[in-house]
């Protein structure tokens, strides 16, 4: 039986108008449409995941290089128009050895998403290559601590030169053992190293650089220690960067008691600049598509709240980019699911009625506040907003339906395997 999609968006719009106002249904619309998120290159990349249990299912159609990333991540783009931009792993895609990175082959990389209609996204320094199993910025090698201050100069050039100037940093840095390092030294080591790198980057990159930011993650890999484990940490470290320097948010990498929309709330609230990876936290780790849950609405919340996702001063906007991991997913329907999550989650937000949650918040009522809040974030129903603004696009109302019914699936598969 055919969907009515017209139908099932022009009653749900309607329920939804009497429930929350027409105001706050076309607020929602609003940011539902004008949402974007980059999508990192290495989501639909074939070198990315598979091996052991999890080989096979997201394999046969995924990309082989750069040129078919671009290829991808723009037919994404062209049914959701929002991920417009493509991370960047240095030396994943913008090195011709591996090793080393590459201006030329980053110029190459920037070609090739426009003539898809995107452009590059964030830069990351690799620094989880053989000879750092002794960590990167913290190695205890000279000669290995260098390399990586060099690739993250040269990852801060290319962001300046080619691209909004943003570059993240994760550290893959820690200890499997109590006693295998001393712990102060490696943090020491880090910050001389983050110190080393800001003193060799030319005041034209710095100038073009939106943004430096610090990832945190509790416990990966390292299986006792890891050197860079949490927001204070990370925040400490972008004070390295001046006002460039910023915290960014991986939603998997917490323990599963964090309140992370508190993490948020307070970095915002102290001025920090920041950005968010987002994934779901099944494992606590970034290995599953994003749930339009909760949780992420109330993120997302938080967001709104602080003015930093749809600010008309943009310097005042975090960053935002999925980071993904899929094993045995499709990679494209996988990222499409993601982005199809994030929008239900940010038109919930939208919907708050924030006069009825401040009256109980005044009026010391837990109960009301907690139900105004949940009425939006937790029992309404996103769908007809999302159709709403996908319609009024000029799009299908169901992008991965549409993704489903183009036929691209099975012409790359056929294509790269």
């Amino acid at each position: 039986m055919a969907c009515d999609y017209d139908k099932i968006r022009s009653a749900g719009l309607e329920s939804l108008k009497a429930r929350f106002g027409e105001d706050a249904v076309e607020r929602s619309i609003d940011y539902t449409t004008r949402f974007q998120v980059e999508v990192p290159g290495w989501l639909v990349w074939d070198g990315f995941g598979g091996g052991g249990r999890f080989e096979g299912g997201g394999l046969a159609s995924a990309a082989r290089n750069t040129e078919e990333i671009a290829e991808d991540i723009g037919f994404i783009n062209k049914l959701t128009n929002a991920t417009p931009f493509v991370g960047q792993h240095l030396l994943w895609f913008m090195s011709k050895d591996g090793v080393v990175g590459d201006m030329e082959t980053a110029r190459k990389v920037k070609e090739e998403l426009a003539a898809h209609g995107l452009s590059i996204g964030s830069i990351s320094p690799t620094y989880f290559l053989a000879g750092s199993e002794n960590g990167s910025l913290s190695a205890a090698d000279k000669t290995t601590r260098e390399r990586y201050i060099e690739q993250t100069r040269l990852s801060a050039e290319i962001a300046a030169e080619l691209a909004g100037g943003l570059v993240t940093l994760w550290l893959p840095d820690g200890t499997n053992y109590p006693g295998q390092r001393y712990l102060q030294e490696k943090i020491e080591l880090v910050r001389d190293a983050l110190i080393s790198f800001w003193e060799k980057t030319s005041d034209k990159t710095k100038d073009g650089l939106s943004q430096v930011l610090v990832e945190y993650k509790v416990f990966e890999p390292g299986t006792y220690s890891t050197t860079v484990p949490d927001w204070g940490t990370a925040r400490e470290l972008s004070r390295l960067f001046g006002d460039k320097g910023g915290v960014l948010v991986d939603m998997g990498h917490h323990h599963h008691s964090s309140n992370i929309e508190q993490i948020v709330g307070t970095l915002i609230s102290f001025g920090v600049r920041g950005g968010f990876h987002f994934n779901t936290r099944y494992a606590a780790d970034d290995d599953h598509a994003v749930q339009a849950d909760y949780p992420m609405a109330m993120i997302f919340y938080e967001l709104i709240q602080g003015d930093v996702l749809f600010n008309s001063d943009s310097s005042k906007n975090w960053a935002y980019a999925l980071d993904l991991m899929a094993r045995t997913e499709k990679r494209i329907p996988f990222v499409m699911k993601s982005v199809d999550a994030l929008k239900r989650s940010i038109a919930k937000a939208a919907l708050v009625n924030s006069d009825a949650l401040t009256a109980a918040q005044d009026k010391g009522d837990l109960i009301a506040a907690n139900v105004a809040f949940e009425e939006a974030l937790l029992h309404a129903d996103p769908m007809p907003i999302l159709m709403e603004s996908y319609v009024r696009q000029g799009l299908h109302p169901e992008p991965l339906a549409a993704y489903y019914e183009s036929g691209y699936e099975d012409e790359i598969a056929k294509k790269r395997s």
